[in-house]
Parts: structure tokens; sequence; C-alpha cells
């Protein structure tokens, strides 16, 4: 068992059951756990002589690891394309279809790879994706294997669209699957690649993409399946208005109420965005259980509206960040998602609508409950050693290190995390990924960005 004892933070944010922030602060990891959490004056006699490894935090801000509950990787592929610059969401996903029709296995690991890098650098240690495309030789396989390369907990779901534009739904049917063997291929993810113990690094969801894109019946069987296995439940919900409009002339319901007939609430359920509910339908997500992944950045981006975080996070909604598509926020920085969920609340006019606190309780606790986890969010004794680390001394911070660090990570200019562990293995380290130099990659992306929007 190898012991490490981590001392002298600045502050220590806990995100315990107290909400401690503790000045000074130390912590103690045993493997892949955190074993105690105090003071470093407290826990210096009995930790420091019998530690493997001492790591100071001089200076430091230490917070539990994000939690990034929505996002598709596959689009860092497909960023700032000048067609889809200035579209809604229906005009922006039509746009693109075509070009991730031509996505490949290497694209779908490069650019997981490099999606989840960011998100790493950005001081997030656990990260769900949908991927809900899989044309040519694509698997969920791939993304997964960038993810246990770079160390990252990770919450592959596998997505799906099955309902093309003969039959009345959005996408070409060129990019739709069968049926079956979506389910099929679903069912062979799960029993591959699911870890439901404690601590467990690939947790994999069920996920058909939208109202839009998948049928009633799909819909209704995914859930069955993912309830079969005990796992996740996410998919697209009431994110504009045209999709609204589109639920509303083909079932009849508003998109909440479509969800809840098909059995698409509950506790293992999230929908990504609910932007467009109202206060029955938050009622709804809080007396269900059901979870909601909040993306400020692409719904300002594709300018979907305000999701109205403040009465759901009242109402007892379980409110977690997603940052959404790369090609729709157009970058994988938590932190940033925090900081822009703390002022789009705001920006209607109360500057008590969400605070530095709370943005943070929502990145880290919240997401953990939304993923359906009791293991990660928080640094405390017996949770996952997950943590991310931000030096106080950086420019961005001059002025505000001195009266509150922690409120300096969300209202000052979003940095990278200088240190990160996840699993209680050190990932980042003095702002780098330890294991991997990224210039290699990123030149091999760029070059399968180029090729694909070539290729249409």
């Amino acid at each position: 068992m190898t012991t490490q004892f981590l001392r002298h933070a600045a502050l220590l944010v806990t995100m315990d059951g107290q909400r401690r922030e503790i000045a000074d602060g130390a912590l103690v990891i045993r493997d892949n756990a955190i074993a105690a959490v105090g003071t470093t004056q407290s826990l210096a006699p009995t930790w420091e002589a019998r530690a493997d490894q001492i790591v100071d935090l001089q200076g430091m801000v230490v917070v539990p690891g994000l939690v990034n509950t929505h996002h598709h990787l596959f689009q860092t592929l497909t960023r700032a394309v000048p067609a889809a610059q200035d579209a809604k969401l229906f005009d922006w996903l039509v746009t693109h279809y075509p070009i991730w029709a031509n996505l490949t296995s290497e694209a779908i690991y490069v650019s997981a790879f490099i999606g989840l890098s960011e998100l790493l650098l950005s001081g997030c240690t656990s990260a769900a994706d949908h991927l809900y495309l899989y044309p040519n030789d694509c698997t969920i396989d791939d993304e997964i294997r960038a993810a246990q390369e770079l160390g990252i907990r990770f919450h592959p779901t596998r997505g799906s669209m099955s309902l093309g534009e003969s039959e009345g739904g959005l996408p070409p049917d060129s990019v739709t699957e069968d049926e079956a063997a979506i389910l099929k291929a679903t069912q062979e993810a799960i029993e591959r690649w699911h870890e439901p113990q404690r601590f467990g690094m690939v947790r994999v969801g069920v996920a058909p993409c939208s109202p839009f894109s998948v049928t009633p019946d799909l819909m209704r069987e995914s859930a069955a399946l993912a309830r079969s296995y005990g796992v996740g439940l996410h998919t697209h919900l009431a994110e504009t208005l045209d999709e609204e409009q589109f639920c509303l002339e083909q079932f009849g319901l508003r998109p909440a109420d479509y969800a809840e007939s098909l059995g698409w609430t509950g506790d293992e359920v999230w929908w990504a965005h609910s932007v467009h509910v109202n206060p029955r339908e938050i009622a709804l997500l809080a007396q269900s259980g059901t979870g909601v992944a909040h993306c400020p950045t692409s719904n300002m981006r594709l300018a979907s509206g305000i999701a109205p975080v403040r009465a759901m996070r009242d109402a007892g909604v379980k409110v977690s960040l997603g940052v959404d598509g790369s090609a729709s926020n157009d970058g994988s920085h938590l932190l940033a998602e925090a900081r822009q969920a703390l002022l789009l609340q705001r920006v209607l006019g109360d500057p008590n609508a969400l605070s530095a606190r709370e943005a943070l309780e929502i990145a880290t606790l919240g997401g953990a409950a939304v993923l359906g986890r009791d293991d990660v969010g928080a640094l405390a004794e017996g949770m996952a050693a997950d943590l991310a680390a931000f030096r106080l001394d950086h420019l961005d911070y001059a002025g505000a290190a001195p009266h509150d660090p922690l409120a300096a990570l969300l209202f000052c200019q979003p940095r990278r995390a200088d240190l990160v562990i996840v699993n209680g293995k050190t990932v980042v380290r003095e702002g780098q990924l330890v294991r991997w130099e990224l210039a290699t990659m990123i030149e091999r992306h760029n070059r399968l960005a180029a090729a694909l929007v070539a290729g249409v």
C-alpha cells in the first residue's frame, strides 16, 4: 500500500458534509482512496513519517476533482467550422452531419484524447461522453482506450440515432443505425467495459440521442436495457424551442412529458440542457430524482436560451455541469464552464442567483450525484483520491487570492490546474500532462480535422 501525504495547502476545499474549507490543509492518500483530511498540523504527527511520498502544496487552493456530465468528444474535430458559426441547433446539426459521416476509428480515438486532455488540464477528473453516431469503423472502444491511457475516470454513454430524414427525423439516413443493432452494441459495451464497483474507472451508460433522432420504441427499449444492467440513462431534452415544437407536432407532448411517458425519469436518468422547462416540469425533475447536465456555453453559442438553474436548485433538482460538444462550446474547460454558469444565472438581474461556492458545488458534488456516484465530488475519508490544485501566485489571481482563494477560481480568468490526481495517481504536474507530450497528437488531430471537412 502506497501512502502520499499532501500538506500545507493555502486552502483545502473539501465539499464534505460540513463544507469545510481548511487553511494550511492536508490530506492523506492510501493507494486510490483518501485516508485522512485536516490541517497540516493535525495530520503531520501521524502521517509525515509514514508517507512514501510527501507533496507540498504551498500557495495552492485544492478542490475535489471536477465532474463533467455531458460532452461530445468527437466534435473537437469540427470546432469553428465557418458554415456553422452562426447557426441555431437544428441548422448547426444539419451542417455537421455530413462531416461527421466521415468519422473513423482513428478520429474517434484522437479527438477523445484531445478533449479528455483538455478536461484533465482544467481540473476535471471524471467525465461523461455522449457518442451517438458510429459511421465506418467507429466504436465506443476507441474513446475508452483514450480515457484509459490518460487515466481519467470515464463515463462513456453508448449513444444512437435511428430516426432518419426519410422517417421524419432530423439526421440523414446515412448516419443512423438499425435499432436491433444499436441495442446489441449497447449491451456488448456494458458487458465489456462497465465497472460498477466503488472507484470504478469506466461506467457505461445508455444514451439515445434526442427526440428528433430516435423513435419512441428505441427510447423504451433503451430504458429497459439500462435498468436491467443497473446503468445510467442519458439523452438531450428540452434544449431548444425547435425541439419543443417537434415534440408537440409529432407526439402531442412537450419534451419533458414525452420523456416521462417513455420511462425516462428517475434517479438513474439525466437530461442534457433542460433549458425550456416550466415550473411543473421542474417539479417533475425534483420529485423523480432526474438529473440535469447544465451546458451554459453551448446554450449561449447556439442561442438556445438560459436554463433555469436557480429555480431547479431551489426545487431540489440534481444539477451538474457539461461542457457539451466541442463544436458548440469550442472548448473543454470545466472550470470555465462553472464560471459561465455563475455569470449566466446573474445576467437576468439577480446578483445572488448563483454564488461561487454554489457553482463549485455544481461542478463537483452536483456531477457526482447526477452520475450516481457516492465516491467522488468531495475530499473526505473514504472517497476516491481525485483532486485538482491551482497555484494562487498566477497573474490572473493577483488581488483576489488574499481575499477569497476559492472565489478567485470562479470570478477570475479560468486557468489550467497545476496539479491533478485521479484515483491516487498524478496525471497533471506543473500544468502539464505527466505521461504525454501533446504536440504530436495536436498535429495529428489537426490533420484529421482538415481531412474530415475536406471529405464533404
